[in-house]
């Protein structure tokens, strides 16, 4: 395994971060903590997951992916050897079921970490993101910014001075944003450096090879001020394996059990891969290798956000982390983009 920091503090993390986003919908809990315990063993130390997991969200299952967690870490006793990072859900979504109020009060904030601290049986929680903005932007299929009415106030300040008090507590170490604008992330970063609040230290983003759009704006903003990527579905829900195009993938594959998750199912995003495929095969290597061994190269990842169903798909993710790409496939990589820039945003 290859080992960084969160950005801005000494927290040690393996490059590769178990999201579990599957715990509690494709995966029970003996296969959830088959994963972590497989995970640990080789070098893992950092899982991600949300109070709204698992995915695709409903009544019936929500908070169940907290729940395995803190089972395991109640069984393993590995709560101390782990860097645990979870989320809270922002509105935007029909989820009352989670909070009455799903926005970012210091009501809302309060109430989703004692809950998230309850199901995860754990008395602190190492960074604590928020899942998305309250404002109307950065929906997935959206390409830009469209104006439009959201009734929207600015809350910066209540929220990091919130998230300054539950610090203070010792019940978050460090925060961080997902789904996130380059505007909305300079905000907080400013609101911080003004007030003497916490930073955001990282920012949960989709970033693969079919969807670029971080580097457009984003990129920049993290090099500059030192906040690091944890690189969401480097795979495309499993699209870049290639098995939706070879015919290879199960009735329980993701996309298969979920064929409303169309952001990876576009004509663009299938001839992209194709591409891609060829790649891989002109090198030896599998697409998906290919995919992740690209994102854990880009200098602003700072850990990248692997899923899994099986052992099989954890192993072969996992040891990704040992390939490195040589200029020439990158050269390669960067023709297939400019000729099919982001089909998945």
């Amino acid at each position: 395994m290859k080992y960084t920091t969160l950005p801005n503090t000494d927290i040690k993390i393996s490059k590769i971060c178990l999201g579990t986003m599957t715990f509690g919908e494709q995966n029970t809990q003996s296969e959830a903590h088959a994963q972590l315990d497989y995970a640990v063993e080789q070098g893992v130390n950092f899982v991600d997951t949300a109070e709204m997991y698992p995915i695709a969200a409903r009544e019936s299952t929500y908070g169940s992916t907290e729940k395995f967690i803190g089972n395991w870490f109640k069984t393993s006793g590995s709560r101390q050897d782990m860097v645990l990072a979870t989320k809270i859900a922002g509105p935007n979504r029909n989820m009352g079921y989670v909070r009455k109020n799903l926005d970012f009060s210091k009501e809302s904030i309060l109430l989703s970490v004692e809950k998230s601290l309850q199901r995860l049986q754990t008395d602190y929680i190492d960074l604590y993101q928020f899942h998305w903005p309250e404002r109307k932007v950065n929906f997935f299929g959206q390409r830009g910014y469209t104006i439009q009415e959201d009734h929207w106030q600015d809350n910066f300040h209540s929220i990091l001075h919130t998230m300054q008090q539950l610090i203070a507590a010792g019940k978050i170490r460090h925060i961080g944003v997902s789904n996130e604008t380059p505007w909305g992330l300079m905000r907080f970063l400013e609101e911080s450096k003004k007030f003497s609040f916490p930073k955001t230290i990282t920012i949960q983003n989709a970033y693969s090879l079919v969807n670029r759009m971080f580097e457009h704006n984003l990129a920049e903003v993290c090099h500059r001020e030192n906040v690091g990527l944890l690189a969401y579905s480097p795979l495309g829900f499993g699209s870049l394996t290639g098995k939706y195009l070879t015919g290879i993938a199960t009735p329980e594959s993701r996309l298969n059990q979920f064929p409303n998750f169309t952001r990876y199912n576009s004509e663009r995003t299938k001839e992209a891969i194709k591409k891609y495929i060829d790649i891989a095969d002109q090198h030896e290597m599998s697409v998906a290798d290919l995919a992740l061994a690209f994102v854990h190269q880009s200098p602003f990842v700072t850990s990248t956000i692997i899923g899994a169903t099986d052992l099989t798909q954890l192993k072969t993710n996992i040891e990704s982390i040992n390939m490195t790409l040589p200029d020439s496939v990158l050269k390669e990589i960067e023709k297939v983009h400019s000729q099919i820039p982001d089909p998945a945003p």
